[in-house]
């Protein structure tokens, strides 16, 4: 059995280097659509699935996958197309986001690619805002080009699990709450559902979001206020971004950062729905200050209200 380490290993190879790799998979046509294989527990033709009563209408049932109940979507009609029919070609990717895990019913299973991240392009404006894709890219396959759709799966599972974006009571410090007001911070992340996530719980305490959709759109912000003449750490409390992201993904922008004088020190929150045990060893790689799985609204203000009475030395 290959070790605990040796898979870190070979997981964070990627990391840093602003690489991917994709599984990509039919949903019974022959567009083909893709998930990121660090969100990939495995993959299995199609079990038996035990309906559940007054479940979702898009989750098709629960798969008892060693002695593991896990809920089975159905990708197909959770993107809005019609439902995935079951047939010999079904197969199962089990996936874990925000520390859940799932299955999404899918049809042929083709191949894992690896990538640069600056290959995968951002939706075209001309696709709406109602789509189910969090970006775009295009492989070459026996001499023709085709077109790969990567589905937002956050987009997806918000749909399906009710995300609660208020704060509990007593996270809230009182004695600092009244110095959140006017607080930027600038937050990177390729999915608006994300995006709208973390705006829902900060901004009603007065915090101001700057969004970015990518890494680089990231970068360029930082750089043009250094340009300015500006000190970053003056213009935000904190980064907080996406681990996965077009163009630039955010272990490399946090290389980049650090890697400039002018912002080294910046505080950086990497804030990803991926979960298990290779986040710790891509934080220590690439620098990161903190690591937030997706989606904690409590431990979301927990980590700025820290940040904030570091800088202003409250105790």
């Amino acid at each position: 059995m290959v070790s605990l380490l040796d898979t870190v290993d070979q997981r964070t190879n990627l990391v840093g280097e602003n690489r991917l790799e994709l599984l990509l998979f039919q949903l019974q046509n022959r567009q083909l659509f893709a998930l990121n294989v660090f969100k990939v527990k495995e993959v299995v033709k199609l079990p038996h699935l035990n309906k559940m009563p007054n479940s979702h209408p898009k989750v098709s049932g629960v798969a008892n996958i060693r002695g593991q109940s896990i809920p089975v979507i159905n990708l197909r009609d959770a993107i809005g197309l019609r439902p995935i029919a079951t047939d010999e070609e079904c197969n199962l990717i089990i996936t874990e986001y925000n520390r859940t895990i799932q299955g999404f019913l899918v049809g042929k299973v083709d191949r894992i690619v690896n990538m640069t991240w600056g290959e995968i392009m951002h939706p075209p404006s001309s696709v709406g805002r109602n789509h189910y894709l969090t970006a775009i890219t295009k492989l070459k396959k026996e001499g023709r080009e085709e077109l790969v759709e990567i589905i937002d799966v956050e987009k997806v599972l918000a749909e399906i699990i009710e995300y609660d974006a208020s704060i509990s009571a007593g996270i809230l410090d009182e004695a600092i709450v009244d110095k959140l007001v006017g607080v930027k911070i600038l937050h990177a992340d390729d999915s608006s559902t994300a995006r709208t996530q973390v705006e829902a719980t900060l901004a009603p305490l007065g915090i101001e979001i700057i969004s970015a959709e990518n890494g680089l759109q990231a970068l360029e912000i930082l750089k043009s206020w250094i340009a300015q003449g500006k000190c970053v750490e003056d213009e935000i409390l904190m980064l907080i971004t996406d681990a996965e992201m077009p163009v630039m993904d955010g272990y490399k922008l946090t290389s980049e950062v650090r890697a400039d004088p002018a912002m080294a020190d910046l505080h950086i929150v990497l804030n990803t729905s991926l979960s298990g045990s290779f986040n710790q060893a891509m934080v220590e790689k690439v620098g990161c200050n903190k690591l937030l799985s997706k989606f904690q609204p409590d431990r979301l203000v927990e980590v700025v209200q820290d940040k904030l009475k570091q800088k202003l030395d409250i105790k």
